[in-house]
């Protein structure tokens, strides 16, 4: 089944599917065990940044072992990407799906960059995700009213693109809150109401989950996760090298791989609507 049949058949049953990012063989592997514990699959992202980071092959190579070696069903996902050259080489590297996120740029700028993508992709039988709205980066302001997604322009967008899922801006931000955002669930549907292709929530760490479900009701099929990852993994090394003078990189990092893989856990079951 391919990614877009899965996120569909995931909306329809009321639940979506865990997306997150990985940065090395260590949360790689905690993720997918998470999977395979609560037998459900996985959207395996990669950022340009972790690309610069592993290489493009040895990341292909790591995420495609992982999902074998584990018996998970998982997808790999190009995230947060608007250069050209870097899309097409993981269309040619056999990635199920790729994210164009040209949000920052006007809307016109917008539809012409996704609408690239989309028929670069398209040809290759590959998903394109696109983001619509302002879903605050790393360091920028907070999100605000005037920068959340329009059904109306959604409805637009999807039509003048041909894009296959849309994240979308109804409050989130990525990296860490001040404090817990409050959804805006009536903007949500109407978005829904608007278009029929899978809706994408970006900036999922730091929304409580009884908030992830309530967006999953209303037509989010798929949900990003990644600070806390990074974050409970580092937190993790930190305190147990701080006690120990170990120096066996195979001992000190599966505590901080096991923390991982019961937060991974927990997040799949709460996009899955599935109790411990």
């Amino acid at each position: 089944m391919k990614i877009l049949d899965t996120l569909r058949a995931k909306r329809a049953a009321g639940q979506a599917v865990l997306a997150t990012n990985f940065y090395n063989l260590e949360t790689l592997l905690a993720v997918m065990r998470a999977a395979k514990a609560v037998g459900e699959p996985v959207i395996l992202q990669t950022s340009p940044s972790t690309l610069q980071y592993t290489g493009l092959p040895m990341a292909v190579a790591m995420a495609r072992a992982a999902a074998v070696q584990e018996g998970v069903t998982a997808y790999l996902h190009l995230d947060h990407c608007n250069d050209l050259a870097l899309i097409r080489a993981c269309l040619e590297a056999g990635y199920d799906s790729v994210m164009i996120d040209a949000s920052e740029q006007q809307y016109e700028a917008n539809v012409r960059a996704t609408r690239v993508v989309v028929e670069m992709a398209h040809a290759m039988g590959v998903a394109v995700e696109a983001e619509l709205g302002t879903v605050p980066k790393l360091g920028q302001a907070a999100a605000t009213v005037d920068g959340l997604t329009l059904p109306d322009d959604a409805r637009r967008f999807v039509g003048e693109t041909g894009v296959d899922s849309l994240a979308v801006a109804i409050g989130t931000a990525h990296g860490f809150y001040k404090q817990e955002p409050k959804l805006d669930l009536a903007r949500l549907e109407a978005i829904r109401a608007a278009v029929d292709v899978p809706l994408v929530l970006h900036g999922g760490s730091g929304v409580s989950p009884a908030q992830w479900q309530d967006a999953i009701r209303r037509g989010i099929a798929k949900i990003n996760f990644a600070t806390e990852i990074k974050d409970a993994f580092t937190r993790t090394v930190k305190a147990s090298m701080s006690t120990s003078d170990e120096i066996d990189l195979r001992k000190t990092f599966p505590p901080a791989m096991a923390v991982v893989t019961e937060l991974v856990a927990e997040k799949i079951r709460v996009c899955a609507m599935k109790s411990r």
